[in-house]
């Protein structure tokens, strides 16, 4: 029974393997090819049948050579598998694949010592017998085959629980899936994995030895180690988990700095050319209340002659007056920092776009606002450059497409809301694990942040940023708190 047993739970571990192997690359990686070989199943077939293969034809017998040969094949048709199949980073893939092993072969020899432990009921059983509480052969050998099965299928649970969970645990920390991996940093997080497997590789050579032909296991000679191999075992099992977690805020800190130096940066500039266009305006309002009275005496004086001198000057005065009328800022929102962003935006946008529309009817925008005017315009500057991006990309599609922009804002008890609408293609480009829609350019590391500075200087308020797509509009919601920061 016990031999049936152990043949069975060996092919449900290998199964249960490729099972995981499959599920934990299929949360990072897509596959190359068409087919069942290049659909997500495809490394599970190669996994169970590579495995069952060495199962049938390369037997241990304690041979340390095959030992060694079996693990270091097993790592290269996994590595080449990988690299074949899908489609992501060299670092990627070599961090799964180097992973997924370490975590297998951890869970493996934590899970066995079920059976090291279960040698107590083995002794309990020859002690009954001795005592004579067992007193027929055959009920203690079915005892001993019983315990040995029921081990082996605890073996196998206990193992099936604890790989699952630790692949999980790692696939869900690792949340940055499409974040291009650095030399340096893939060193960094392939070196617990690489030190685990080469760990269980030791733990496998010295485990078990023959002497006067009687294998006999390290656990025999050192009883110590059956406390110390779990411990180390698990300690690295949970150095691997770890490094995925800080790994992963590693790379949210640089993000965040890099946020934070190109907000501060957009906030340098942005308060620089404000005062500039402040003044302008200020002075350009001046000129213009002075030169519209000198123009109204002028078009007076102009009306009292009749010649045909004095209907020219009539018509000069008229073009300068309307010169003067041209000269005043299109939109007004009640906040001078708002409308200085939305002027600037919009003549950026119709230089490349002369029919696209701003619609800013509904925006209102108090300077009794709490809300720094800064902070608004880091949101404005960030949203109107993406709105204006996705129409310069829908106009690059169809040049006969309306383009437009549209913003609105609310109060609702103590909290200001700020929504801005604008056209777009149609497409966007979704990640997994992604909290927002990524960028279509090349060098996405440096394009795609400004929803996570609008986010940013939200959050700053106790605010959220939303989005959401009705047909071919895009919409960003920003809620604040009407507060000071």
């Amino acid at each position: 029974m016990y031999n049936v047993v152990s043949n069975i739970v060996e092919v449900l571990i290998v199964f249960f393997q490729g099972y995981c192997l499959q599920s934990f690359y299929h949360s990072f990686m897509k596959t190359r090819r068409e087919g069942w070989l290049g659909s997500r199943y495809g490394i599970f077939v190669i996994w169970v049948v590579m495995r069952l293969l060495m199962g049938y034809f390369w037997t241990m017998d304690y041979n340390q050579i095959k030992l060694q040969g079996k693990q270091f094949l097993t790592i290269a048709v996994l590595l080449v598998a990988t690299y074949g199949l899908y489609e992501a980073r060299r670092g990627m893939k070599a961090f799964l694949a180097i992973t997924f092993l370490a975590v297998n072969e951890i869970c493996l020899l934590i899970s066995f010592m079920i059976l090291e432990f279960g040698g107590v009921l083995f002794s309990l059983w020859s002690w009954c017998l001795e005592k004579r509480y067992v007193t027929s052969i055959n009920v203690f050998m079915t005892l001993t085959q019983a315990t040995a099965a029921g081990l082996m299928i605890l073996t196998l649970v206990a193992f099936s629980l604890l790989l699952y969970n630790s692949l999980k645990s790692i696939t869900n920390r690792y949340r940055e899936k499409e974040y291009a991996i650095h030399r340096t940093e893939l060193f960094f997080i392939l070196t617990p994995g690489m030190t685990a497997l080469l760990l269980c590789l030791l733990l496998r050579m010295l485990m078990v030895t023959v002497e006067d032909k009687i294998p006999m296991t390290l656990y025999d000679r050192y009883p110590v180690l059956l406390v110390l191999v779990p411990v180390i075992l698990v300690l690295s099992l949970f150095s691997i988990i770890c490094s995925v977690q800080l790994f992963q805020r590693m790379i949210r800190l640089n993000r965040e700095k890099s946020n934070r130096i190109i907000l501060e940066k957009q906030l340098q500039n942005m308060q620089e050319h404000i005062g500039e266009v402040e003044r302008l305006y200020s002075g350009i309002r001046s000129v213009r209340h002075d030169m519209k009275n000198q123009l109204a005496v002028a078009m007076q004086l102009a009306g009292r002659e009749k010649d045909s001198e004095g209907e020219e000057l009539r018509t000069y005065l008229a073009g300068l007056n309307q010169a003067l009328e041209d000269m005043e800022i299109p939109i007004r929102t009640g906040n001078t920092v708002v409308d200085t962003i939305l002027n600037m935006k919009y003549h950026e946008g119709v230089s490349e776009m002369p029919d696209l529309r701003m619609e800013t009817e509904e925006l209102v925008v108090s300077d009794k606002l709490k809300i720094r005017n800064y902070d608004i315009g880091i949101i404005l500057c960030n949203a109107l450059d993406n709105a204006i991006e996705a129409c310069r990309k829908l106009k690059g599609k169809d040049r006969e497409a309306e383009v437009f922009i549209r913003l609105f804002s609310f109060r609702r008890g103590n909290m200001f809301f700020l929504e801005i609408e604008n056209s777009f293609d149609g497409v966007l480009i979704r990640k997994r694990e992604s909290e927002f829609p990524m960028t279509d350019k090349n060098d996405s590391e440096a394009h795609g942040i400004g929803l996570y500075n609008i986010k940013n200087s939200a959050e700053k308020y106790h605010g959220a940023v939303d989005w959401n797509v009705r047909g071919r509009v895009f919409v960003l919601t920003v809620m604040l708190r009407n507060e000071r920061e």
